[in-house]
């Protein structure tokens, strides 16, 4: 598992936590189609997170 706000910095989607914290709770980011505003939300692999209309799987991307 990795917390949403990990997922983000790993992707390089944000660079820090703190944008990663920012994009979250501005509510730019959905997992598995619902807007996510929990930083720590925990992710599972199973799990998709969109940003900005791309959608990521998270077993694609953490193996």
């Amino acid at each position: 598992m990795i917390k949403l706000d990990q997922f983000l910095k790993f992707l390089g989607i944000a660079p820090t936590g703190g944008q990663a914290k920012l994009m979250i709770i501005n509510g730019d980011v959905k997992v598995n189609g619902v807007v996510e505003t929990r930083r720590g939300r925990k992710l599972v692999s199973s799990d998709q997170v969109t940003v900005d209309g791309k959608v990521f799987t998270v077993e694609d991307v953490i193996q």
